[in-house]
């Protein structure tokens, strides 16, 4: 698989989003070509055990309460034939596998499965159990009654089929939870310390939790008044992290309505009431809830940021941050200032090449669209272009293809100025006019957009002038005989510093009601149709709609002022009129060629912003993947929520094979959180081979 072919899949995935065929993809050849390694007899690429924890868990991911090495229990999913090898083919299976809504405990049934017959024994899935718990695990009565109503009695114990298996093991740990607490609980009276209760809660889900949550499960006592945890306590406990992604859903919904984004205990049951059809919380599983949240700020209020720290198993305590921060962002201010300047200066390169990419694309819609505006008079006989096609076809047959290019070279020098000038200055506005609660009025939005499109003047207005005279000295070489050609630089030392700004007024008054509809519009698209938030970030296809829509009014609308400073900036030929200012230039056009004048180009703006926008955005988001800015943390991945609006994860990472293959082996990991930390190597008998297998033998 050649680099090149590689980064085309990946540029394609980006843009129009991930769907995996039932073919191996270009990314899973990829990723098996990548960590292979050659058989030096046949030749031949496979994986071995280390190479597959590689490939299906990159070194560089986080996996905080996972070990890396714990991954190797997958192989054996993936090794159909016990080979100790992976060869394309299985590789492709095992990605096939993972691609399934149900992989994850698919998965598991496989992995159980010894036999590969379609059913788990009892005997192997006890005896594959008994070879991966720890040492100290709370011991588990596998003929318990709830174990014989799953598989039998000793005497008639039965095979599972998928459908059983997976349903024996969604209920197992909380099967394991009761016997543990019964174990505990030696007087019979229903309650344990709570010190045991953590260690009951730290050998069943320890992988589902965050540190905020084991390090306080302890402190479940207090919602009481004694000093020890009940059953239902413990019970409230594992329903509501086994609820984990409705809850995030309803305290989500929940501060969205709340006018401060924080809520109480009562708002968050009657939002709970209102999605789930029964009182599917009980007031003990939302005490236990806001307990923990609490901890730290036991307001009685509280907001996203309290309840990360109990739904989001990858939060991180502060002192584990800090400690994990690189050392170079410990700096003094003035190293601060010199990286975030440097930072600065990253992302203005990028944009730079970005704007000038989009601007190259759509130039000869610009040139265009300059040509029809500048044509003068009313009748068609005294009109060069009937329209805008025509005028594309005369310009390629009378100037050749550079002639849609003619004065590109200052439109690409003034776009990284514009834009940057014009984004910080609308940042910065919106910044001023926004609340605590990130709420902004829609009449500040304009007035930002407004003052970013003024700003943006003082760098466009000259690169625009001397952009308008290349653009038409084309067609007035064609039409009067012998006319100079003349340089971009001709033109500036013969317009002089107050002739760079002749049609300023023009230009302010097409780009300030410009940009006070692009901003908001662009902004509300996102936010109001598209569901942006801070915890959902929008994909390129999203972005470049919201864009693309938010460019028509905004070109259009404004098209009038844009005739007007075009006529003002070109110069004007021997027969035509000679504005004098703004006024004058707006009773001429109305007086001598009509009100259908104002809008001439029209069509044209819109065809040129819309994919101008797109064209600077995707190559931007290219840029920053493949030129990322060094020493730049990675976005850390978390668990996601239950709908796509208040998802913590972007979709594409929840379809990832990385995602999918952790999800499978927590499920492992409720049955014991040592589960994979036991080296095992199945040889060509498969599991039953191994040394303490039942009917084994022993080394």
């Amino acid at each position: 698989m050649s680099k090149v072919a590689t980064v085309k899949e990946a540029v394609k995935e980006t843009l129009v989003g991930s769907h995996e065929p039932a073919q191996l993809s270009a990314q899973a050849k990829a990723r098996f070509n990548r960590h292979a390694i050659k058989d030096p007899e046949t030749g031949e690429l496979y994986l071995g055990p280390e190479q597959f924890i590689d490939a299906i868990a990159p070194p560089h991911e986080d996996y905080h309460k996972i070990k890396r090495e714990q991954f190797a229990i997958l192989f054996s999913v993936a090794d159909r034939t016990n080979k100790g090898r992976l060869t394309l083919a299985d590789w492709g299976y095992f990605e096939n596998l993972l691609s399934k809504p149900d992989a994850e405990y698919e998965i598991a049934f496989r992995l159980f499965d010894v036999d590969r017959l379609g059913t788990v024994k009892y005997e192997d899935f006890r005896r594959l159990y008994e070879l991966n718990k720890g040492p100290d695990s709370i011991p588990f009565d596998w003929d318990c009654e709830w174990a014989k109503l799953y598989i039998g009695s000793k005497t008639k114990r039965h095979s599972m089929d998928y459908q059983q298996f997976s349903q024996m093991l969604r209920g197992l740990q909380g099967e394991r939870v009761r016997q543990a607490f019964q174990r505990f609980d030696v007087d019979g009276d229903g309650y344990i310390e709570p010190e045991e209760f953590a260690l009951i809660i730290r050998q069943t889900a320890k992988h589902k939790l965050s540190d905020h949550l084991l390090d306080n499960l302890h402190t479940l006592c207090n919602i009481a008044q004694g000093s020890k945890v009940s059953y239902a306590n413990v019970r409230a406990f594992l329903n509501m992290i086994n609820e984990m992604d409705l809850v995030e859903l309803i305290v989500r919904r929940a501060c969205a309505k709340s006018k401060d984004g924080r809520i109480t205990r009562a708002e968050f049951l009657n939002q709970a009431a209102k999605i789930t059809r029964f009182s599917l919380f009980t007031p003990m599983e939302a005490d236990i809830l806001f307990h923990f949240a609490s901890l730290d700020e036991p307001s009685g209020r509280l907001g996203l940021r309290d309840f990360s720290k109990v739904l989001d198993a990858a939060w991180r305590r502060r002192d584990e941050e800090e400690e994990s921060r690189p050392v170079v962002e410990v700096k003094s201010r003035g190293g601060q200032f010199v990286a975030q300047a440097i930072e600065s200066a990253y992302s203005f390169v990028l944009g730079s090449v970005a704007g000038a990419f989009g601007a190259f694309m759509v130039y000869p819609i610009d040139l265009v669209k300059t040509r029809m505006q500048n044509q003068r008079g009313a009748s068609p006989g005294q009109r060069l272009y009937s329209n805008s096609i025509d005028c594309f076809r005369k310009v390629v047959r009378n100037e050749g293809v550079r002639g849609l290019y003619s004065g590109v070279l200052p439109q690409l020098v003034g776009v990284a100025p514009e834009k940057a000038i014009k984004l910080t200055v609308n940042d910065l506005v919106r910044g001023w006019f926004t609340d605590k609660q990130g709420k902004i009025w829609w009449g500040y939005e304009v007035i930002a957009g407004g003052a970013a499109g003024g700003c943006q003047v003082v760098f466009t207005n000259p690169l625009e002038i001397v952009k308008i005279r290349l653009q038409v000295q084309g067609e007035v070489a064609k039409s009067v005989e012998g006319a100079p050609k003349r340089s971009a630089m001709w033109i500036v030392r013969n317009l002089g510093l107050v002739g760079l700004y002749k049609g300023a007024s023009a230009c302010l008054l097409r780009d300030v009601p410009f940009s006070a509809i692009y901003f908001p519009t662009y902004s509300h698209l996102k936010k109001d149709v598209f569901g942006e938030s801070p915890t959902k970030k929008l994909g390129i296809l999203q972005l470049l709609t919201a864009g693309a829509i938010a460019g028509m009014p905004a070109a259009y609308l404004t098209t009038p002022c844009d005739v007007i400073k075009t006529r003002l900036q070109v110069e004007a030929r021997k027969g035509e009129s000679s504005y004098t200012g703004l006024r004058h230039a707006a009773k001429t056009i109305w007086k001598e060629e009509g009100f259908r004048a104002f809008f001439k180009g029209g069509p044209a703006r819109i065809f040129r912003s819309s994919p101008q926008f797109g064209f600077t955005l995707a190559a931007y988001e290219l840029l920053q993947s493949v030129l990322p800015y060094p020493g730049k943390k990675t976005e850390a991945k978390v668990a996601p929520g239950v709908a796509e609006a208040v998802s913590t994860l972007k979709e594409k990472a929840v379809d990832s094979p990385f995602y999918r293959s952790r999800n499978a082996l927590k499920i492992l990991l409720d049955l014991d959180e040592h589960f994979g930390q036991t080296p095992l190597r199945p040889n060509a008998q498969g599991w039953k081979a191994l040394p303490g297998w039942m009917g084994a033998k022993t080394a």
